[in-house]
């Protein structure tokens, strides 16, 4: 279980976490595949899970997985993977303020539904591009064509 950890959401501290061992599964396995999957000559950038990123000057933020452009301190890709006890801050309150702050994609992983939610920006809002469920594909431009099975992301852990 990975610790606790604070965001700064509009000016307000938050503790986030602990964080459980599924949630953490979901985060190792997309981290492998986009660390594979984004070419080396790409204009982005993996950070390390839940890096902390400054949006502006009264935020900042940890997401699970994100990728920054190497050129400029803009944030390309936040994903945020869900857990059943905490799932307001990331669907409501980091999903507007990554609007406002233009930020082009999330990702929104929930292990429980087994589903992903894709945003776009649009104008200072998010427009759900879709949802995809344990039966799709995942991929992005930005990855090269990378395809991911959802349901490999989802499987139950083995031993």
């Amino acid at each position: 279980m990975a610790d606790p950890y604070e965001e700064v959401l509009d000016g307000r501290p938050l503790i986030r976490g602990p964080i459980n061992g599924p949630h953490e599964l979901l985060c190792d396995r997309l981290h492998s595949w986009v660390g594979e999957t984004l070419p080396h000559n790409s204009a982005l950038h993996l950070l390390r899970r839940r890096s902390l990123v400054k949006l502006r000057p009264d935020t900042e933020i940890r997401p699970d997985l994100a990728l920054m452009r190497r050129n400029d301190p803009r944030l390309y890709l936040a994903v945020e993977v869900l857990q059943n006890s905490d799932r307001h801050p990331d669907t409501v309150i980091k999903k507007n303020i990554l609007a406002a702050c233009l930020v082009p994609r999330l990702w929104i992983v929930d292990g429980r539904y087994q589903n992903i939610e894709i945003y776009v920006t649009n104008g200072g809002h998010f427009r759900l591009e879709t949802i995809l469920t344990v039966n799709d594909v995942l991929s992005d431009t930005a990855l090269s064509g990378g395809r991911y099975l959802l349901s490999d992301l989802f499987a139950r852990r083995t031993i």
